[in-house]
């Protein structure tokens, strides 16, 4: 594929991905079991759930997202009893923030419930299919790595 025909097929890749982050983001926040979670706590509590206990500037750096944001989503989910801040052991003044057991349950739930959803996404796509879907996306997200945040 020619240089130019690339760039405007990769063009067709980030125009789409807007409107799909944000169709997610209503869809999730429609299906969020609990009130008052959003889409920002839902990313904080996901990345707990797999990270395990981490500092605000970590799940910043993680999520490209500023770690004023992040700050807020964890005094939000706090707020939920949903993380609690414990000492950490490698920065004292960077607390470690980790999941409640209310917060493991509530992420777990969430995320079961976005997998039912998406089972139903999939019609005639292949493996190959989303294979190369994340290929492409996962390139682009690298390629553009050196966008701050802050």
């Amino acid at each position: 594929m020619a240089d130019r025909e690339m760039t405007d097929r990769l063009a067709e890749v980030f125009d789409l991905v807007g409107p799909l982050y944000r169709r997610a983001q209503r869809k999730v926040e429609l299906y969020l079991p609990g009130e008052g979670l959003s889409v920002g706590m839902r990313a904080v509590l996901v990345l707990l759930r797999e990270h395990g206990p981490m500092t605000v500037p970590q799940m910043g750096r993680a999520q490209a997202l500023s770690r004023q944001f992040v700050q807020r989503m964890i005094n939000d989910a706090a707020a939920h009893g949903l993380v609690e801040s414990v000492p950490n052991p490698a920065h004292k003044r960077s607390s470690l923030i980790r999941l409640t057991e209310e917060g493991q349950a509530v992420i777990t739930a969430v995320i079961d419930s976005e997998r039912a959803m998406l089972g139903q996404a999939g019609g005639d796509l292949s493996e190959a299919d989303v294979d190369a879907c994340i290929r492409v996306l996962s390139r682009l997200v690298r390629f553009l790595d050196d966008v701050d945040v802050d």
